[in-house]
């Protein structure tokens, strides 16, 4: 019988096979407790378990280079850094052996116990994107419990053998990856298996898993919650990337309809793939500027490759996660802003400043008693973290400004607010300048900016020209911090509305004074990625969009199509309409 399971649309793309389940190992965890002459064999199993993963895990490093570029994505390499970080981590590995010691607990136990432990604090962190982090862990969990058990990576287990002389009736056949999760290093060897797409039944929008979808350009949907259990060993399946949708057992006319949709879909691909080099240029002769968000220095590539004029938005807090307190030093961060810089051959490179705050894993202060009730979306992070940390701060702005002397690079500061913030940002921007006069080290300069994604500062915009050389605006914060809606919490998600009348007039309004001002303004949020945007905010006036590199094409063939000066009037008519979103759907 046909049903449909939903989960998130992360990748797009349709994909039909039969499935190939691979449940999680750690349904299948065996609970029990040994005597005290077995603990020590315990814990050097799962010494044994740590260092098998590593060694795997370097392995498939070490294969990446034997890639091409388009089949071992930058992305990857530094998710598997992140792995290896969290094997070597001490709050998992002193934890474990606290449940195995003390507890007597089977090494297998007290691994998924200490999982259990850490993911809790994940839980409890109001960014989203660390938030989904805990994947990571639990990845790495799953890869320990699996080499325990002699069990390869699910990719690998469920891929059909190489070729042996024998006929498989599996490999004419398209396949499917059904899964708990997936990590990077499964990633890697997916995209050398015959599977057309995967579902997982966790994950979100911005988990390492969906990030690694879209720049392989897999069709995926992920958060798919008990995907695995419900369907079974071979049942026919469409992966609807598009939608978020998953159908199990189609019925033939569905099945018809969906590979007409594949088709149509791999001839819009071969279309978009031709405007790589077309300049983005409105029918009315209006350049659009499209650049890239990237998170780490190998992004830059891929960048290039969609055919990015610059990177709108260098994401540095990735530089900073994983580390157990452990912060990048300045010549670290040189190194890595450097390689992104000479990576865009060229092309300017806007990095911004560290974007974590008090509940972020980075931080190397445990939590204050009484403050377990606070919000964190509302407390010390971004700027407000830098400045209270001014030692991190000045070591970052050096090694953005010595990366400066290499190529066009710009400066952006997250969730300013205050006059007084501005006052001490500039301040310590100078300073850094000056200790590296001292030092006699080469620097380069730099073009400042500001990120309007708290209301205030959106409200405030002259203040704001009258310090910076540009503007960026963060929209999944304007919008959450306008509409107080967690975009995170289930409960209220669906009161997240990028076309809130509120919204827009911050939107149009930050735009227009920028451009009055000559000022260059952005958008560097979800809403500059989205097609259905697009007309919108070129109506608005926005002239530069940044956005994740598989964004940019179809974004392109949106402006290709547009006249600014007939999208002027319609766009005016939403911004004072009571409900924008009807319009938008004319």
């Amino acid at each position: 019988m046909s049903f449909t399971v939903h989960g998130l649309a992360v990748s797009r793309g349709i994909a039909i096979g039969r499935a190939v389940i691979v449940a999680s190992s750690r349904v299948d965890v065996a609970h029990y407790f040994v005597k005290a002459d077995q603990v020590e064999s315990e814990i050097e199993r799962l010494r044994a378990a740590r260092k098998g993963v590593y060694e795997e895990i370097v392995r498939v490093q070490g294969s990446l280079s034997e890639l091409g570029s388009n089949d071992a994505h930058p992305e990857l390499s530094a998710l598997l850094d992140v792995h290896l970080m969290l094997l070597q981590d001490e709050q998992l590995t002193s934890g474990v052996k606290h449940w195995i010691v003390d507890r007597h607990y089977n090494a297998e136990w007290a691994l998924t116990t200490q999982l259990e432990v850490i993911a809790r604090q994940f839980d409890e962190m109001e960014d989203p994107y660390l938030r989904e982090r805990k994947a990571d862990l639990e990845q790495v969990v799953e890869r320990m419990l699996r080499f325990m058990r002699g069990v390869a990576s699910p990719v690998a287990v469920a891929s059909p053998a190489p070729a042996t002389g024998r006929a498989d009736p599996l490999v004419d056949v398209p396949l499917v990856l059904i899964a708990h999760d997936l990590s990077p290093a499964d990633m890697l060897q997916f995209k050398q298996s015959v599977f057309a797409g995967f579902v997982t039944d966790v994950g979100g929008k911005t988990s390492h898993t969906a990030i690694v979808a879209r720049s392989m350009d897999i069709p995926a949907v992920v958060g798919a919650r008990s995907a695995s259990h419900l369907i079974n060993q071979d049942d026919w399946v469409v992966i609807d990337g598009d939608a978020g949708v998953v159908i199990v057992d189609p019925s033939p006319i569905v099945l018809a309809e969906y590979g007409a949709k594949q088709r149509k879909g791999e001839v819009e691909r071969e279309r978009l793939s031709r405007l790589k080099n077309t300049p983005a240029i409105t029918l009315d002769g209006q350049k659009i500027e499209l650049l890239a968000n990237i998170e780490q220095p190998g992004d830059a590539a891929a960048a290039l490759r969609a055919g990015a004029v610059g990177v709108g938005l260098f994401r540095t807090e990735f530089l900073f996660m994983g580390r157990n307190g452990k912060l990048p030093d300045e010549e670290e961060q040189y190194r890595a802003y450097c390689l992104a810089v000479e990576g865009m051959q060229g092309l300017p490179v806007t990095i911004r400043t560290v974007d974590v705050g008090a509940d972020k894993p980075l931080d190397r202060t445990p939590v204050r008693a009484g403050e377990d009730h606070l919000n964190p979306a509302l407390g010390l992070r971004a700027i407000r973290w830098s400045l209270s940390e001014p030692a991190m701060f000045l070591a970052q702005l050096r090694a953005v400004l010595r990366a400066a002397a290499h190529g066009s690079v710009n400066l952006l500061v997250p969730m300013l607010a205050h006059a007084s913030e501005i006052r001490q940002t500039l301040a310590l921007v100078q300073r850094a300048r000056e200790q590296l006069d001292a030092r006699g080290q080469a620097h380069g300069p730099v073009r400042l900016g500001a990120m309007i994604e708290v209301p205030a500062a959106a409200l405030t915009v002259p203040l704001f020209l009258r310090h910076f050389d540009f503007l960026s605006v963060g929209t999944n914060d304007l919008i959450q911090y306008t509409l107080a809606i967690d975009r995170a919490d289930e409960t209220v998600s669906h009161l997240y509305d990028p076309v809130h009348p509120a919204v827009l007039q911050l939107l149009a309004s930050t735009i227009a004074q920028a451009r009055a001002a000559g000022k260059g303004v952005s958008v560097c949020g979800e809403m500059a990625g989205d097609v259905a945007m697009t007309r919108l905010l070129l109506g608005l006036g926005l002239r530069s969009f940044s956005m994740h590199p598989s964004q940019i094409l179809a974004v392109k063939q949106q402006i290709l199509r547009c006249d600014t000066g007939k999208l002027a009037t319609w766009a005016h008519s939403v911004l004072v309409a009571e409900d924008p979103a009807a319009l938008m759907a004319d």
